[in-house]
Protein backbone atom coordinates (compact mmCIF):
# COMPACT_ATOMS: atom_id res chain seq x y z
CA UNK A 1 0.00 0.00 0.00
CA UNK A 2 0.78 3.49 -0.50
CA UNK A 3 2.01 5.50 2.09
CA UNK A 4 3.71 9.27 2.98
CA UNK A 5 6.63 9.51 5.17
CA UNK A 6 8.28 12.53 6.81
CA UNK A 7 11.77 11.27 6.41
CA UNK A 8 13.33 14.40 7.73
CA UNK A 9 12.77 18.25 8.47
CA UNK A 10 10.69 19.70 4.81
CA UNK A 11 10.66 15.71 3.42
CA UNK A 12 7.97 13.85 2.31
CA UNK A 13 8.73 10.67 0.38
CA UNK A 14 6.09 8.32 -1.02
CA UNK A 15 6.91 4.66 0.32
CA UNK A 16 5.06 1.54 -0.15
CA UNK A 17 4.38 -0.76 2.71
CA UNK A 18 2.46 -3.96 3.31
CA UNK A 19 -0.70 -4.08 3.99
CA UNK A 20 -1.98 -4.31 7.94
CA UNK A 21 -2.42 -7.78 9.24
CA UNK A 22 -5.95 -9.13 10.46
CA UNK A 23 -6.75 -7.02 13.79
CA UNK A 24 -6.17 -8.62 16.62
CA UNK A 25 -8.79 -8.86 19.79
CA UNK A 26 -9.53 -5.43 20.80
CA UNK A 27 -8.62 -3.91 17.23
CA UNK A 28 -9.70 -2.72 14.05
CA UNK A 29 -8.28 -2.33 10.81
CA UNK A 30 -9.21 1.52 9.01
CA UNK A 31 -8.90 3.07 5.53
CA UNK A 32 -8.13 6.58 5.63
CA UNK A 33 -10.65 8.52 3.93
CA UNK A 34 -9.46 12.15 5.06
CA UNK A 35 -6.88 13.72 6.79
CA UNK A 36 -6.82 17.30 8.19
CA UNK A 37 -3.70 19.13 8.32
CA UNK A 38 -2.96 19.52 11.62
CA UNK A 39 -0.59 23.06 13.24
CA UNK A 40 1.40 19.85 14.92
CA UNK A 41 1.31 17.85 11.80
CA UNK A 42 2.98 21.69 10.15
CA UNK A 43 5.06 22.04 13.15
CA UNK A 44 6.20 18.92 12.55
CA UNK A 45 6.72 19.02 8.83
CA UNK A 46 9.18 22.16 9.66
CA UNK A 47 11.08 20.27 12.50
CA UNK A 48 10.04 22.42 15.99
CA UNK A 49 7.58 19.53 16.83
CA UNK A 50 9.23 18.01 20.50
CA UNK A 51 7.58 14.82 20.01
CA UNK A 52 8.02 14.02 16.68
CA UNK A 53 10.72 11.50 15.41
CA UNK A 54 11.71 10.88 11.77
CA UNK A 55 10.65 8.98 9.62
CA UNK A 56 7.58 8.62 10.75
CA UNK A 57 3.75 8.83 8.89
CA UNK A 58 1.98 11.60 10.07
CA UNK A 59 -2.10 11.83 10.23
CA UNK A 60 -3.72 12.38 13.09
CA UNK A 61 -6.95 14.15 12.54
CA UNK A 62 -8.76 11.25 10.49
CA UNK A 63 -11.97 10.36 9.27
CA UNK A 64 -11.79 6.71 8.41
CA UNK A 65 -13.83 3.86 7.32
CA UNK A 66 -13.89 0.19 9.16
CA UNK A 67 -12.76 -2.18 7.52
CA UNK A 68 -12.43 -5.00 9.80
CA UNK A 69 -13.14 -5.62 13.79
CA UNK A 70 -10.51 -8.01 15.83
CA UNK A 71 -12.17 -10.53 18.16
CA UNK A 72 -14.52 -8.60 21.69
CA UNK A 73 -14.77 -5.64 19.16
CA UNK A 74 -18.62 -4.24 20.11
CA UNK A 75 -18.58 -0.34 19.50
CA UNK A 76 -18.37 -0.43 15.80
CA UNK A 77 -18.96 -2.20 12.96
CA UNK A 78 -17.34 -2.50 9.35
CA UNK A 79 -18.31 0.03 7.34
CA UNK A 80 -19.05 2.18 10.02
CA UNK A 81 -17.25 6.34 8.96
CA UNK A 82 -15.23 6.96 12.38
CA UNK A 83 -13.37 10.22 13.89
CA UNK A 84 -10.03 9.08 15.68
CA UNK A 85 -8.79 9.74 18.73
CA UNK A 86 -4.96 9.45 18.62
CA UNK A 87 -4.81 9.34 21.92
CA UNK A 88 -3.28 5.80 22.76
CA UNK A 89 -2.86 5.66 26.33
CA UNK A 90 -1.73 2.96 28.55
CA UNK A 91 -4.26 2.75 31.09
CA UNK A 92 -2.26 1.88 33.68
CA UNK A 93 0.00 5.02 34.93
CA UNK A 94 -1.11 7.58 37.79
CA UNK A 95 -2.62 9.91 35.22
CA UNK A 96 -4.77 7.13 33.67
CA UNK A 97 -6.01 5.92 36.77
CA UNK A 98 -7.15 9.49 37.31
CA UNK A 99 -9.22 9.36 34.48
CA UNK A 100 -6.76 11.68 32.51
CA UNK A 101 -5.88 9.53 29.83
CA UNK A 102 -4.60 12.61 27.94
CA UNK A 103 -1.85 12.88 30.22
CA UNK A 104 -0.90 9.27 30.08
CA UNK A 105 2.58 8.89 31.30
CA UNK A 106 3.60 6.58 28.22
CA UNK A 107 0.81 8.47 25.72
CA UNK A 108 1.78 7.15 21.90
CA UNK A 109 -0.16 10.07 19.76
CA UNK A 110 -0.67 8.28 16.24
CA UNK A 111 0.38 9.89 13.75
CA UNK A 112 3.35 12.24 16.16
CA UNK A 113 4.81 9.50 18.31
CA UNK A 114 4.05 6.45 16.26
CA UNK A 115 2.67 6.16 12.88
CA UNK A 116 0.04 7.46 11.56
CA UNK A 117 -3.23 7.96 9.00
CA UNK A 118 -1.09 9.51 6.12
CA UNK A 119 -1.60 5.96 4.40
CA UNK A 120 -4.36 3.78 3.19
CA UNK A 121 -4.54 1.41 5.59
CA UNK A 122 -3.74 1.12 9.35
CA UNK A 123 -4.77 -0.56 12.55
CA UNK A 124 -6.23 0.68 16.26
CA UNK A 125 -7.88 0.39 19.09
CA UNK A 126 -11.59 -0.03 18.72
CA UNK A 127 -11.87 2.25 21.63
CA UNK A 128 -10.33 5.38 19.82
CA UNK A 129 -12.93 5.22 17.30
CA UNK A 130 -16.11 7.40 17.43
CA UNK A 131 -18.55 6.46 15.02
CA UNK A 132 -21.64 8.67 13.06
CA UNK A 133 -23.58 8.25 10.66
CA UNK A 134 -24.28 11.51 9.79
CA UNK A 135 -21.29 13.07 9.25
CA UNK A 136 -19.22 13.12 6.29
CA UNK A 137 -15.55 12.01 6.21
CA UNK A 138 -14.50 15.60 6.04
CA UNK A 139 -16.77 16.63 9.29
CA UNK A 140 -15.00 13.63 11.07
CA UNK A 141 -11.49 14.46 10.25
CA UNK A 142 -12.37 17.92 12.21
CA UNK A 143 -13.21 16.48 15.46
CA UNK A 144 -10.10 15.85 17.08
CA UNK A 145 -9.63 19.56 16.16
CA UNK A 146 -12.23 20.80 17.89
CA UNK A 147 -11.85 18.10 20.59
CA UNK A 148 -8.50 19.92 21.70
CA UNK A 149 -10.53 23.41 21.71
CA UNK A 150 -13.47 21.66 23.79
CA UNK A 151 -10.62 20.36 26.64
CA UNK A 152 -8.78 23.83 26.33
CA UNK A 153 -12.12 25.66 26.69
CA UNK A 154 -12.99 22.96 29.82
CA UNK A 155 -9.59 23.46 31.15
CA UNK A 156 -10.42 27.25 31.56
CA UNK A 157 -14.43 27.21 32.57
CA UNK A 158 -15.90 30.32 30.95
CA UNK A 159 -18.65 31.21 33.17
CA UNK A 160 -21.80 33.32 31.72
CA UNK A 161 -20.64 36.92 31.68
CA UNK A 162 -17.13 37.09 32.30
CA UNK A 163 -14.45 38.52 29.57
CA UNK A 164 -12.82 36.36 27.54
CA UNK A 165 -9.88 36.87 25.17
CA UNK A 166 -8.51 33.91 22.37
CA UNK A 167 -4.82 34.85 21.20
CA UNK A 168 -4.73 33.33 17.84
CA UNK A 169 -7.45 32.40 15.25
CA UNK A 170 -5.56 29.88 13.80
CA UNK A 171 -7.76 26.38 14.14
CA UNK A 172 -6.69 25.76 17.94
CA UNK A 173 -7.59 29.38 18.86
CA UNK A 174 -10.72 28.94 16.62
CA UNK A 175 -12.02 25.44 18.11
CA UNK A 176 -11.28 26.88 21.60
CA UNK A 177 -13.45 29.75 20.28
CA UNK A 178 -16.13 27.46 19.32
CA UNK A 179 -17.15 26.07 22.75
CA UNK A 180 -16.12 29.07 24.72
CA UNK A 181 -19.03 30.77 22.66
CA UNK A 182 -21.41 28.49 24.53
CA UNK A 183 -21.14 29.83 27.69
CA UNK A 184 -22.65 33.21 26.39
CA UNK A 185 -19.02 34.99 28.34
CA UNK A 186 -17.97 38.00 26.30
CA UNK A 187 -15.35 37.48 23.83
CA UNK A 188 -12.53 39.38 22.06
CA UNK A 189 -10.14 37.56 19.50
CA UNK A 190 -6.44 39.41 18.91
CA UNK A 191 -4.62 37.88 16.19
CA UNK A 192 -1.51 39.42 13.71
CA UNK A 193 -3.70 38.57 10.60
CA UNK A 194 -6.73 40.72 9.47
CA UNK A 195 -8.15 38.17 7.48
CA UNK A 196 -8.45 35.44 10.17
CA UNK A 197 -10.08 38.30 12.33
CA UNK A 198 -12.94 38.91 9.35
CA UNK A 199 -13.30 35.29 9.67
CA UNK A 200 -13.95 35.81 13.37
CA UNK A 201 -16.60 38.77 13.08
CA UNK A 202 -18.41 37.01 9.54
CA UNK A 203 -18.73 33.40 10.77
CA UNK A 204 -19.00 33.87 14.83
CA UNK A 205 -20.48 37.29 15.14
CA UNK A 206 -17.36 38.43 17.33
CA UNK A 207 -17.47 42.11 17.20
CA UNK A 208 -14.84 42.75 19.95
CA UNK A 209 -11.34 42.03 17.44
CA UNK A 210 -7.59 43.28 18.22
CA UNK A 211 -4.84 43.41 15.30
CA UNK A 212 -1.98 42.44 17.14
CA UNK A 213 0.48 45.31 15.85
CA UNK A 214 3.44 44.73 18.55
CA UNK A 215 3.16 48.63 19.01
CA UNK A 216 1.13 48.90 22.86
CA UNK A 217 -2.27 49.41 21.29
CA UNK A 218 -3.49 46.55 22.07
CA UNK A 219 -3.28 47.07 25.74
CA UNK A 220 -5.14 50.24 25.13
CA UNK A 221 -7.97 48.08 23.38
CA UNK A 222 -8.32 45.46 25.68
CA UNK A 223 -8.71 48.31 28.32
CA UNK A 224 -11.52 49.56 26.29
CA UNK A 225 -13.39 46.79 25.56
CA UNK A 226 -13.52 45.60 29.22
CA UNK A 227 -14.12 48.60 31.10
CA UNK A 228 -10.33 48.78 32.55
CA UNK A 229 -10.81 45.53 34.07
CA UNK A 230 -8.93 43.22 31.58
CA UNK A 231 -9.71 39.34 30.95
CA UNK A 232 -11.00 37.04 33.24
CA UNK A 233 -10.02 34.35 31.17
CA UNK A 234 -7.16 33.86 28.39
CA UNK A 235 -6.26 31.08 26.14
CA UNK A 236 -3.18 31.60 24.44
CA UNK A 237 -3.09 29.19 21.37
CA UNK A 238 -0.32 30.81 19.22
CA UNK A 239 2.52 27.97 20.37
CA UNK A 240 4.89 31.48 20.07
CA UNK A 241 7.05 32.02 23.33
CA UNK A 242 6.86 35.52 22.92
CA UNK A 243 3.07 36.18 22.46
CA UNK A 244 3.17 33.53 25.92
CA UNK A 245 5.10 34.92 27.93
CA UNK A 246 3.48 38.39 27.20
CA UNK A 247 -0.12 36.72 27.68
CA UNK A 248 0.11 37.53 31.36
CA UNK A 249 -0.91 41.33 31.23
CA UNK A 250 -3.93 40.47 29.57
CA UNK A 251 -5.61 38.78 32.74
CA UNK A 252 -7.24 40.65 35.03
CA UNK A 253 -6.73 40.09 38.60
CA UNK A 254 -7.72 36.50 39.92
CA UNK A 255 -7.93 35.30 36.20
CA UNK A 256 -6.89 32.82 34.50
CA UNK A 257 -4.64 32.24 31.79
CA UNK A 258 -4.72 29.08 29.77
CA UNK A 259 -1.69 27.75 27.43
CA UNK A 260 -2.78 25.53 24.62
CA UNK A 261 -0.40 25.77 21.71
CA UNK A 262 3.06 24.16 22.64
CA UNK A 263 6.60 25.18 21.74
CA UNK A 264 9.90 23.84 22.04
CA UNK A 265 11.01 27.38 23.36
CA UNK A 266 11.26 29.02 27.35
CA UNK A 267 8.65 31.02 28.00
CA UNK A 268 9.41 33.49 30.05
CA UNK A 269 7.54 36.61 32.76
CA UNK A 270 8.47 38.66 35.61
CA UNK A 271 7.25 36.71 38.76
CA UNK A 272 4.75 39.58 40.06
CA UNK A 273 3.24 39.92 36.59
CA UNK A 274 1.92 36.00 37.93
CA UNK A 275 1.68 36.56 41.67
CA UNK A 276 0.52 40.16 42.15
CA UNK A 277 -2.95 39.43 40.13
CA UNK A 278 -3.20 36.01 41.61
CA UNK A 279 -3.45 34.28 38.30
CA UNK A 280 -4.22 30.51 37.77
CA UNK A 281 -1.81 29.59 35.30
CA UNK A 282 -3.19 26.43 33.18
CA UNK A 283 -2.00 24.19 30.50
CA UNK A 284 -4.26 21.79 28.39
CA UNK A 285 -3.03 19.23 26.59
CA UNK A 286 -5.03 16.38 23.93
CA UNK A 287 -8.46 16.11 24.93
CA UNK A 288 -10.55 13.26 26.80
CA UNK A 289 -12.36 10.35 24.91
CA UNK A 290 -15.68 12.14 26.17
CA UNK A 291 -15.32 15.23 24.11
CA UNK A 292 -15.34 13.13 20.85
CA UNK A 293 -18.55 11.97 20.67
CA UNK A 294 -19.72 15.19 22.29
CA UNK A 295 -18.49 17.13 19.55
CA UNK A 296 -19.72 14.69 17.53
CA UNK A 297 -23.49 15.25 18.67
CA UNK A 298 -22.89 19.09 17.93
CA UNK A 299 -22.03 18.68 14.53
CA UNK A 300 -24.91 16.67 14.06
CA UNK A 301 -27.50 19.28 15.29
CA UNK A 302 -26.19 22.17 14.08
CA UNK A 303 -24.61 23.83 16.87
CA UNK A 304 -21.17 23.56 15.47
CA UNK A 305 -20.54 24.88 11.73
CA UNK A 306 -17.70 22.81 10.09
CA UNK A 307 -18.67 24.45 6.47
CA UNK A 308 -16.19 27.85 6.84
CA UNK A 309 -13.24 25.74 7.97
CA UNK A 310 -12.06 23.78 5.06
CA UNK A 311 -9.90 25.98 2.94
CA UNK A 312 -8.32 23.64 1.08
CA UNK A 313 -8.37 20.29 -0.59
CA UNK A 314 -5.46 18.19 -2.08
CA UNK A 315 -5.56 14.56 -3.33
CA UNK A 316 -3.59 11.86 -1.60
CA UNK A 317 -1.00 11.89 -4.67
CA UNK A 318 -0.26 15.36 -4.41
CA UNK A 319 1.19 15.55 -0.42
CA UNK A 320 4.75 16.06 -1.16
CA UNK A 321 4.24 18.76 -4.29
CA UNK A 322 1.21 20.86 -2.20
CA UNK A 323 1.53 20.85 1.12
CA UNK A 324 3.44 23.88 1.93
CA UNK A 325 0.95 25.55 -0.06
CA UNK A 326 -2.17 24.92 1.45
CA UNK A 327 -0.64 24.97 4.92
CA UNK A 328 0.43 28.81 4.19
CA UNK A 329 -1.65 31.63 5.88
CA UNK A 330 -0.55 33.86 2.99
CA UNK A 331 -2.98 32.08 0.45
CA UNK A 332 -5.39 32.26 3.04
CA UNK A 333 -4.89 28.91 4.63
CA UNK A 334 -7.48 27.71 7.45
CA UNK A 335 -7.73 24.00 7.25
CA UNK A 336 -6.31 21.83 4.77
CA UNK A 337 -7.93 18.10 4.24
CA UNK A 338 -6.27 15.35 2.13
CA UNK A 339 -8.21 12.81 -0.13
CA UNK A 340 -6.70 9.46 1.04
CA UNK A 341 -9.53 7.95 -0.88
CA UNK A 342 -13.01 7.84 -1.31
Amino acid sequence: MKAWQLTRPQKFASIDLDFPQAPRAGEVRIRTLRMGICGTDISCYHGKFPFFDYPRIPGHELGVEVLEVGEGVENIKPGDICSVEPYLNCGQCYACKKGQGNCCQNLKVFGVMMDGGLCEQSLIRADKLHPSSKLSPEQLALVETLAIGCHASDRGNPQVGEQLLVIGAGPIGLSTLEFNRLSNAKITVMDMSEERLEFCRTNYGIDSLIQFKGDGSEKEKMLEATQGNLFDLVTDATGNQHSMGSALQYVAHTGRLVYVGITTENISFPHPALHRPEITLLASRNALPRDFPRIIQLIENGTINTDPWITHHIEFNEVAQRFEEVTDPANGALKAVIHVAG
